[in-house]
């Protein structure tokens, strides 16, 4: 064949006859969760797609459009990365426990597991712990399997029992396991980073470092290069406790002030979700996306807006917990596609096409 040959599209008869089990699968997978909310009392809720921030964190990157005003006058707009500002208002609203199916828009995204727009499942319990989280992260994945019918998850030659007991490993004992390095020794109490003294750890170990690397991205070195291969391998991995610098939007951890109740979820070595004990203190969150934002700038020379109104609810939210699980992701795993865009009804173009 020809190497410069494109691919056929993914409305062609024979390549959409290939993917509909897996599309089949996700609209059962989807049915099954919508059961499993429904009869844990959650408000499945729609958000806007248009957004004033699409969010704060530093290697997110949004789609921007402008809207048009009745009399002409141009406001910018952003397609959010993830509906978690519209869910926080709607808890600081008053609703208690809710859950949204959400399309999120991704630039710079696109892979085997990677897409610009894809499917965002996220729910939020007021007045529970994030603990709370990861149990519902373990029977969803049970619940996935059992609806298409399969006694495992697997991706690429990988399997991860969803039905045996999860592991749960801190991020510091994940850094001292497999890649030899002291993560907490590079933190201080008030959660301030020594990028220098992470940098020495690296060199140490034999992994390279960059004149222009900051903590962050020595830390993200690590998680990807060391860590991340040996997660979600056999059974589902909870990694937990991130340093709070990694963890702009959770509250800091009552064990160790170095380190927030966030948690990721793992199958076969394949992020698939993202849970917090959520931050409700407005200053400190104001600070906190001030630091990612000038991070942003730093590496990437742009910056997104700071929802204010978003700010000004956390007045009134309530103590929770809250979680951003890969839906696409989750399905492929469960059906035994290779890539994300067997799994979407109707993948967006490729750029150049």
């Amino acid at each position: 064949m020809n190497s410069s040959a494109k691919a056929s599209p993914w409305w062609t008869p024979s390549v959409h006859a290939d993917r509909r089990p897996f599309l089949i699968g996700r609209n059962a997978i989807q049915a099954a969760l919508r059961g499993f909310f429904a009869r844990e009392d959650f408000v499945e809720v729609d958000t806007a797609v248009l957004q004033v921030s699409p969010g704060n964190e530093a290697h997110l990157h949004a789609f921007a459009t402008e809207a048009l005003t009745t009399d002409g006058q141009k406001a910018p707009f952003y397609l959010h990365t993830s509906p978690e500002f519209a869910c926080k208002k709607l808890l600081a609203a008053g609703e208690e426990r809710i859950s949204c199916f959400a399309h999120v828009y991704r630039n710079r995204e696109r892979g085997p597991l990677h897409h610009p727009e894809f499917t965002m499942l996220e729910w939020y319990r007021a007045g529970e712990s994030y603990e709370s989280l990861m149990m519902d992260c373990v029977r969803i994945l049970a619940l996935a399997a059992e609806t298409v019918k399969t006694g495992k998850l697997a991706y690429r030659g990988a399997e991860s029992d969803p039905f045996a007991g999860p592991e749960r490993i801190g991020v510091a004992e994940a850094f001292e396991r497999h890649a030899g390095i002291d993560l907490l020794a590079s933190v201080a109490a008030d959660g301030s980073t020594d990028r220098d003294h992470l940098a020495a750890e690296l060199r140490r170990v034999g992994m390279r470092v960059a004149d222009d690397d900051g903590w962050a991205d020595l830390f993200s070195r690590v998680l990807v290069e060391k860590i991340e291969p040996y997660l979600g391998f056999g059974r589902i991995t909870i990694l937990d406790e991130y340093p709070i610098s990694a963890a702009a939007l959770a509250r800091p951890s009552a064990r160790d002030p170095r380190v927030a109740e966030r948690f990721e979820l793992y199958a076969c070595g394949v992020e698939l979700a993202n849970g917090f004990g959520e931050l409700t203190n407005a200053a400190e969150q104001r600070r906190r996306f001030e630091i990612e934002m000038t991070e942003k700038a730093r590496i990437y020379g742009e910056t997104y807006p700071i929802d204010e109104d978003f700010l000004a609810a956390l007045a009134l939210m309530p103590e929770a917990s809250g979680i951003a699980l890969g839906f696409d992701r989750l399905v492929m795993l469960a059906t035994g596609a290779s890539r994300i865009d067997q799994v979407l009804w109707a993948p967006v173009a490729e750029y150049g096409r």
